[in-house]
Order: structure tokens, then sequence, then C-alpha cells
């Protein structure tokens, strides 16, 4: 809004009062708020695997898996690459077919491939949109059982199967949405700011609840497969030692849950879905020089 002085008056040639455009930002916001979330709410589809009905927004199976696809070299370059040992790989590889053969991961869609990572540092696993999951090899070697490896490899394929990146990224959409919204009817960022603080703060929360979910479909998929979903527990203890001394935030804060709740999850899944069958000894040892 220009003003024009003369020394005895002020002239508005902006026409119109700040009051006025105080009104308009905030119709504009209004807008801008509930456009976006008629957008989140009315973007909804069926997990066949589940049977839930998620908000994912618009994107489709196949541009999750072409994005998954695209991203895999770049993502397993940040770990220094694929480990050498093609018997190695080959294994990994092996344990997540069997996991998506044999289980109701193989009525999803995905293509899945299963990827061992050379950081021999970092102890992590993670999925991809699509189906590219990734373990490195500092947790790799940290599994003695073959059911341990079958836990961690299930728990991400839970990932792919619960849709859980396109859910985010339909919330991220959601809450960029309602921050310029407040941008707009606030006029001052360090509004937004906190506004943002709060949506990071839910979107941490939707992350445990995500991780949990996994845990619960690994332990389904798992029991498929032929698997003791009891191993999934061991891991659990594997990343709590892991952890520098114990040292790590409150869980309020954190975008995992504490490996402590998550044993009680997993215990409650369990029962669930054994449904009456029991367990016989652990399988295979991990470091049996032939990966039988």
């Amino acid at each position: 809004m220009a003003i024009y002085s003369n020394g005895n008056s002020r002239i508005n040639l902006g026409g119109g009062s700040r009051t006025g455009f105080r009104w308009g930002g905030l119709l504009v916001a209004v807008l801008f708020a509930g456009f976006s979330l008629c957008k989140y709410y009315s973007s909804s589809q069926l997990n066949e695997v589940t049977g839930e009905t998620q908000r994912v927004g618009t994107i489709t199976k196949e541009q999750e898996m072409m994005l998954g696809v695209e991203s895999a070299p770049r993502m397993a370059q940040e770990y220094g690459g694929l480990y050498p040992d093609e018997k190695a790989q080959a294994y990994v590889k092996q344990i997540g077919q069997r996991i998506v053969q044999n289980s109701a991961a193989n009525q999803s869609g995905y293509t899945y491939d299963f990827h061992l990572l050379a950081d021999p540092q970092v102890v992590n696993a993670f999925a991809l949109p699509g189906g590219q999951v990734f373990i490195t090899y500092a947790l790799f070697s940290r599994l003695s059982k073959e059911d341990q490896l079958a836990g961690v490899l299930g728990h991400e394929i839970g990932h792919v199967i619960a849709r859980h990146s396109a859910e985010r990224m339909a919330q991220q959409e959601l809450a960029q949405g309602l921050t310029g919204a407040a941008v707009i009817a606030a006029g001052d960022y360090n509004s937004a700011q906190g506004i943002q603080m709060i949506a990071n703060m839910v979107g941490m929360k939707y992350g445990r609840d995500q991780e949990l979910e996994s845990d619960d479909l690994g332990v389904r998929f798992m029991f498929e497969s032929g698997f003791d979903p009891r191993a999934l527990i061991d891991v659990m203890r594997i990343l709590e030692e892991a952890s520098q001394g114990g040292q790590r935030q409150p869980e309020f804060f954190s975008t995992h849950p504490n490996p402590e709740n998550r044993v009680q999850k997993i215990n409650e899944a369990i029962v669930k879905y054994s449904q009456g069958k029991s367990f016989g000894e652990p399988a295979i040892k991990l470091k049996d020089p032939n990966f039988r």
C-alpha cells in the first residue's frame, strides 16, 4: 500500500485501510486452509492387505515403485554402497523374498528388492516407497539367527505394505498448506514458526505409530512365512544395546518408540497372530559360512 506525504497531509493511494487488508488476508487464509484440508481428507484409498482406508494423496503404487527404484542408488551410496560379498547379498535377498512369497505381502502389487549396505558403523534398516528394502552391515553383523534377519526385513516390508511413505507425503503436504495459511493470516513469520513446530511434533507421533504398525505387520508376515516372531524381540534388544550407552531422547521427541515399549506391542501381536501355534528351535545361524 503506497502512501504519499506532502508535509501536512498523507494520502492513501492503496484504496483501503489496514484493517480491510487484514480481513482480506484472513479470508484468503481460510480458503487456503480449507482447500488443503479438503484435498487431504478427500484423497483416500483402501489398503487391500491391512483392510484400512488410508489418506495417501493421489500417489499411485506405480509412482511409489518408480520413486523407490530411482532413489535406491543414491541411498545406497550414502551408506558406502552395497556390501561386496555377493553370497551375503544373495542371502539377504533370499530371506526377504521368502517373506514376500509366503505372506500377505505378495498381494500388495509391489515389486520388492533387498539390499545389504556396506556401512560397518551405522546400525540401521529402512525401506523406500514401493519395495526397496535396505539393511546395513553394522546391523546385519549383530544378528545371530535367520529369524532375526527375517524380523528386520519383515518390519521394513510392513512400512511398504502400509504405504507409510505415501501417508507421510500427504501429511507433509497438508502441514505445508496449513502453515502457508497461518503465514497469510498472521502476517508474521514468527507466529507461523510456532505453528510449524506443533505440526512437526504431530508428525513425530505419527512416525512412532507407523513404527508400531510395522512391528505388528512384521510379526504377521513372520508367522505367515514360517519364521519365529519372537526373534523380533531379540532385534529390539540389539537396537537397545546399539544405542550409545542407553543415551537417547525422551520418546515424545523421537521419531521411533523406545525399544522396551515396542517389545510390549510385539508380544501383543504375537498373541494376536499365534492362534495356538507353537515354535520350534531357531533355524539357521547367520554366521554359517555357507549361508544355507
